[in-house]
C-alpha cells in the first residue's frame, strides 16, 4: 500500500472485500443468501470505484478480479508437483461392485476373513471438469486441468470467475502451499436459466451442463467464461507445505471445508462392503433429485496411512475406485453403418443413428466395436437399437430391438480397403480387430501417431498439441515425423492462431527433442504393444536400435516383459519398409538416440537384485536414482515384498519404510545408495 492511498479508503476497501466475500460464500457455497442482490451489488460498485480512483488498492484477491481479464492466446501448460490422477471404474454397477473393492483392498492390506472392517469415505462423483488450485501462503496463485495427469492447461484467470471459489482461505496463518482437486460443474438451475437468457438473446444454448462446465473453463476469453454459472466442489488434496493434515480422508475435506471452500454436504463415512452398497443404492435413489448431473459414487479407504500401505498400480491408486450407476439407455434407429480408422489402424465400425437424448447429450454415432460384435448382436441398417451411454464412455449399441426391412443392401461388410488411405485392411488370426496397413502414411493414423511422438514421455516436444497437428497434417506441411524436423519459422507462424513466438517456442522444443535415449525413441515409434516399460527393456536388452530392428521373434522374446505377441508386433513393424525408411529420415534429420552396448548379465552388487524407493533423497530425484539403478542391472519394485533385496529410505519415509523393518529387509540411507551405484556397499 503506497501514502498515496488515504487510509480511511483503504480502510473502506479492506471491509467491503471482507463484506463481499462473506456474502459471496453464504450465496454461492453455503446456499443461504444474507442480502438482496440490490444490496450486494451496491457493495460491489463501491468497491469497484474505489479500486478505479486508486490502483495500488487493487490486489489480486480482490472480488473484483473474477468478472475476467484479457482474451489469452492459449493456455500455458502446467507440470502437476503432485500427479493428478484418474481412479479405476468398478464394472459391476450394483452391489457385487462394492464388495469387490472392497475384497481387493482387505487382500491388499493382509486383513483375515474375521479382522475388523475397513473404514471409508464416500463421495459422490461429479460429472463435470477437474480442476486442481493452488493457494500459496492462503491466496488463489494458479488453477489448472487435470490434462494427461503430470501436465495440464492454466486455467487461472477463468477459475477466478467461479464465486464459489475463495480466492483467499479462512484462516489466520495460511501454508506456504495447499493444493486442492476438485470438481467444476454447472448445476441443473443455473443451466436452465442460463439456456433461457441465451435464447432469448437469439444466442446459443449448451447441450448439457457438463459441457457447459468444460466449454466455459477453456474459454480463451475469461469475460465469456463469467458469463456462466459455474460451481466447484473440492474433494482432495495435492501438494501441500506448512499443514499437519488430520489422519484420515474425511477429516481433510472437514478441514478444507472450515478454510472457506466448497464442499459437498453429500459424503459419508461408512465400513465395510455392506456400508459401501448402502450408500451407492441411497446415492441411486435420490440421484434424479439432485441438483447437479453426478455418474456414479466415489470410494476411499478413510486412513492415509492405509492409502500409503495400498500404493498405486498402473497410474490409478489402489485406495480408491469409482462405482457408477447403471447405464442410461434409449431406443434409435440406426440410419448407416460406416468405419472409423484409430491411431494404431484399428478399423471401427460405428452405428449413425436417429439423434437420440442419452445420459445427457445428443447422440448421433455409437461404436459397435469390431466385425464380431456386429455380426453377434445382428445389427443391420434401419433396425431399432438399444443405445447405452454411461458417464464419459463413447456411446454403444447394446442390442437390437427391432428389426428393420433388411435388405441386401442393409448388411455391414467391413471394407477390404482403408476409407482414408486406401491401404490394405488386414485381420490378424486370434484378433477381433481389423487393421489398416498404411501406418503412418495414412492420414487418420498420422495425426495421432505424432501426437504420440511428441508426447511427454516419448520426444517431449511441448507445444505440439493436438490443434497445431491438425494444421500441420490438414496443410500436408507435415506427412512423418521427419518432417516435424524441417520446420520453418514462416511455416509455422503463418498457420492459424500460431504467432510468431509461439511458433518459436515450438521450433526450440523440436530442436531440444533431437537428443533423446533409445527408450524415449522406441517408444515414440508408436509400436503396437510397445509401452515405456517394454521400450525400456528392449533398449537395455539391445543397446542400439538395429539391433531392435533387425531382432527376429525368438530373440525378441529373450527380453524381460516380451511375450510372443509382443514380438511379432515388434518384428513386423520394422519388417515393414517405410517404417524403417521414416527412421532413416528421423536419423537424416539430426535425430539422435543415446546407445549403450547390449547389456551382458550384471556380476555386480545390483545383479538382479529388487530395490525400492520411498522417501525423498536429497542429492538426486527420485527418477534419477531409478534410472541408475536400472542401469546397472537392478529392479526397481513400487512396494515391499520378502524378495525385495533394499529398501533405499530417504527424508519422511513412510509405510514402505516401516515394512522393509516387519519383513527384515535390509534398509539404507541415500549415502548407502550412492555406496551400491559405486560399487562400494559392504553387503
Amino acid at each position: 500500500m503506497t501514502s498515496a492511498v488515504p487510509a480511511a479508503a483503504a480502510e473502506r476497501a479492506g471491509w467491503l472485500r471482507a463484506e463481499i466475500e462473506r456474502h459471496m460464500h453464504a450465496y454461492y457455497v453455503l446456499d443461504a443468501p444474507t442480502i438482496p442482490d440490490a444490496e450486494y451489488d451496491r457493495l460491489f460498485a463501491e468497491l469497484q470505484g474505489l479500486e478505479a480512483a486508486h490502483p495500488a488498492l487493487a490486489r489480486p484477491d480482490s472480488p473484483t478480479r473474477r468478472v475476467g481479464g484479457a482474451v489469452l492466446d492459449g493456455f500455458a501448460s502446467v507440470r502437476h508437483r503432485v500427479p493428478m490422477l484418474s481412479i479405476r471404474t468398478e464394472r459391476d454397477t450394483g452391489p457385487e461392485g462394492a464388495a469387490a473393492f472392497d475384497e481387493r483392498v482387505r487382500k491388499a492390506l493382509g486383513f483375515a476373513p474375521g479382522e475388523p472392517e475397513v473404514e471409508y469415505a464416500c463421495e459422490l462423483k461429479f460429472d463435470g471438469l477437474a480442476i486442481s488450485l493452488r493457494y500459496e501462503s492462503g491466496v488463489l496463485a494458479q488453477a489448472a486441468t487435470r490434462g494427461d495427469g503430470e501436465t495440464g492447461e492454466d486455467v487461472t484467470q477463468n477459475v477466478r470467475t467461479i464465486k464459489a471459489i475463495p480466492l483467499r482461505l479462512a484462516m489466520r496463518d495460511p501454508p506456504a502451499v495447499l493444493e486442492v482437486r476438485g470438481e467444476a460443474y454447472m448445476s441443473h438451475a443455473d443451466f436452465e436459466r442460463y439456456n433461457a437468457r441465451q435464447r432469448a438473446q437469439g444466442q446459443p444454448t449448451l447441450v448439457n451442463p457438463r459441457n457447459g462446465a468444460a466449454g466455459s473453463i477453456r474459454q480463451l476469453d475469461p469475460a465469456l467464461c463469467a458469463q456462466r454459472p459455474l460451481s466447484f466442489f473440492v474433494y482432495g488434496i495435492g501438494e501441500v507445505i506448512g499443514l499437519d493434515l488430520p489422519a484420515t480422508h474425511s477429516g481433510v475435506i472437514d478441514l478444507l471445508e472450515s478454510f472457506g471452500l466448497p464442499v459437498n454436504g453429500e459424503r459419508t463415512v461408512t465400513a465395510g462392503a455392506g456400508g459401501l452398497a448402502a450408500y451407492h443404492r441411497a446415492i441411486g435413489e435420490r440421484r434424479a433429485r439432485l441438483p447437479f448431473d453426478i455418474d456414479g459414487v466415489v470410494y476411499k479407504v478413510n486412513r492415509l496411512d492405509l492409502q500409503e500401505a495400498l500404493g498405486y498400480v498402473t497410474r490409478e491408486p489402489r485406495f480408491a475406485v469409482a462405482h457408477k450407476f447403471p447405464a442410461q439407455e434409449e431406443l434409435t434407429q440406426v440410419e448407416d453403418i460406416f468405419v472409423q480408422v484409430g491411431r494404431t489402424g484399428a478399423i471401427t465400425p460405428v452405428a449413425r443413428l436417429a439423434p437420440v437424448f442419452v445420459g445427457g447429450v445428443t447422440v448421433t454415432n455409437a461404436t459397435l466395436h469390431n466385425e464380431d460384435e456386429v455380426r453377434r448382436k445382428d445389427v443391420w441398417r434401419r433396425d431399432t437399437v438399444v443405445v447405452r451411454r454411461a458417464g464419459d464412455v463413447i456411446p454403444e449399441v447394446l442390442m437390437v430391438s427391432q428389426r428393420g426391412p433388411r435388405e441386401p443392401g442393409d448388411w455391414f461388410a467391413m471394407p477390404a480397403r482403408c476409407p482414408v488411405c486406401g491401404a490394405e485392411v488386414v485381420r490378424e488370426e486370434g484378433e477381433a480387430v481389423a487393421r489398416c496397413s498404411g501406418g503412418l502414411y495414412c492420414a487418420a493414423q498420422r495425426k495421432q501417431a505424432l501426437l504420440h511422438f511428441a508426447g511427454r514421455r516419448a520426444m517431449d516436444i511441448e507445444g505440439l498439441g493436438e490443434r497445431l497437428v491438425d494444421q500441420l497434417v490438414d496443410a500436408e506441411v507435415v506427412r512423418t515425423p521427419a518432417d516435424l524436423y524441417r520446420l520453418g519459422l514462416a511455416s509455422l507462424a503463418a498457420l492459424e492462431r500460431m504467432a510468431e513466438k509461439s511458433a518459436q517456442n515450438v521450433l526450440d522444443a523440436i530442436e531440444r527433442s533431437r537428443r533423446t535415449t533409445l527408450a524415449r525413441f522406441l517408444f515414440a515409434l508408436g509400436i503396437r504393444h510397445v509401452g515405456e516399460a517394454t521400450a525400456k527393456e528392449l533398449a537395455r536388452h539391445f543397446g542400439s536400435l538395429e539391433a531392435v530392428m533387425d531382432a527376429d521373434e525368438a530373440r525378441l522374446t529373450e527380453v524381460s516383459d516380451v511375450g510372443p505377441v509382443v514380438a511379432a508386433s515388434i518384428a513386423r513393424f520394422f519388417r515393414q519398409p517405410h517404417n524403417r525408411e521414416v527412421v532413416e529420415q528421423l536419423r537424416a534429420a539430426g535425430v539422435q538416440w543415446a546407445e549403450a552396448a547390449p547389456a551382458r548379465p550384471a556380476r555386480g552388487a545390483l545383479a538382479g537384485k529388487t530395490v525400492v524407493l520411498t522417501g525423498t533423497l536429497a542429492g538426486m530425484s527420485r527418477e534419477t536414482a531409478r534410472e541408475r539403478l536400472e542401469a546397472l542391472g537392478a529392479k526397481v519394485a513400487g512396494s515391499v515384498s520378502k524378495r525385495t533385496d533394499y529398501v533405499v529410505a530417504g527424508a519422511e519415509a513412510g509405510s514402505k519404510l516401516a515394512k522393509a523393518q516387519e519383513l527384515g529387509v535390509p534398509v539404507i540411507d541415500e549415502h548407502g545408495l550412492n555406496a551400491l551405484l559405486e560399487g562400494t556397499h559392504d553387503q
